[in-house]
């Protein structure tokens, strides 16, 4: 039996149509993740919820300090297409390519190197053992899943062995690519914790300990939780659209 972690809290849309209108509608948490262009390393991470859906986003805390990809963003495959929103200059997120994934994602299972999640998480979680792997082979048919490799027969050349990564001390699934996985659309994508400032990662988005802690203790799956992450540009042009909330220093354009 393998581990699919990525799937569990992906909101359920009639229709592509309505998915593109209305990407946020059926979440009240929101984490927003921003960047100052496309090839930019650092962002910030900014918390929102709403009482109900029918409310305004409302800014929990301070703006956190976060990396991404160390090549900085790129198109995603996620919740809502986008095919139609892109520049035609704008990246496209391949494996192997740095960049985290921008879009809206849902956000799946929390993982860590402990028995136990952390206090007050409402995840479902994984413990890490020295078995388990997330799959980055585009030809294997476990691509982008993290799976036990004691209870399946591998077929894969490529994988991250996760407990060896100590920065996956604690970590959240990114829903990128998987519904099902596009080979070759990129893989393996988390939040998890951060080396420091201006230290990107090979696509994750990742943060200081505590800030994921905090995130890790907050999330509810029962609100629908999702993740935004734009560099300014297109968050500005997508405010309107998407119906996100207003970031300070960034506004529809008119």
């Amino acid at each position: 039996m393998f581990l699919l972690v990525a799937t569990v809290l992906a909101p359920k849309f009639s229709s592509v149509e309505a998915a593109d209108r209305q990407p946020l509608a059926q979440s009240t948490q929101l984490i927003v993740v921003t960047t100052s262009d496309w090839n930019a390393v650092d962002g910030r991470l900014q918390r929102y919820e709403r009482a109900t859906r029918r409310d305004a986003w409302r800014a929990l805390g301070e703006p956190v300090a976060i990396v991404v990809g160390k090549t900085g963003l790129a198109w995603g495959i996620g919740v809502t297409p986008t095919d139609k929103i892109r520049g035609a200059s704008d990246p496209v997120k391949k494996e192997g390519d740095g960049k985290a994934p921008a879009g809206v994602f849902a956000l799946g299972t929390a993982f860590g190197f402990a028995p136990q999640p952390v206090a007050g998480s409402k995840l479902p979680y994984l413990s890490l053992t020295s078995s388990v792997e997330c799959v980055d082979d585009t030809k294997s048919k476990f691509y982008n899943r993290v799976v036990d490799r004691s209870t399946v027969a591998p077929d894969w050349n490529s994988s991250e062995h996760m407990r060896n990564v100590d920065l996956y001390r604690w970590g959240i699934v990114v829903d990128h690519n998987d519904q099902p996985a596009v080979p070759g659309g990129g893989s393996c994508i988390f939040l998890h914790i951060w080396r420091g400032a201006g230290q990107g990662t090979v696509g994750c988005t990742a943060m200081p300990q505590l800030e994921l802690e905090s995130l890790l203790a907050w999330l509810d799956p029962a609100r629908k939780p999702l993740l935004v992450q734009l560099p300014a540009s297109a968050y500005g042009r997508l405010i309107d659209r998407w119906k996100l909330p207003t970031v300070a220093g960034m506004t529809s354009p008119r």
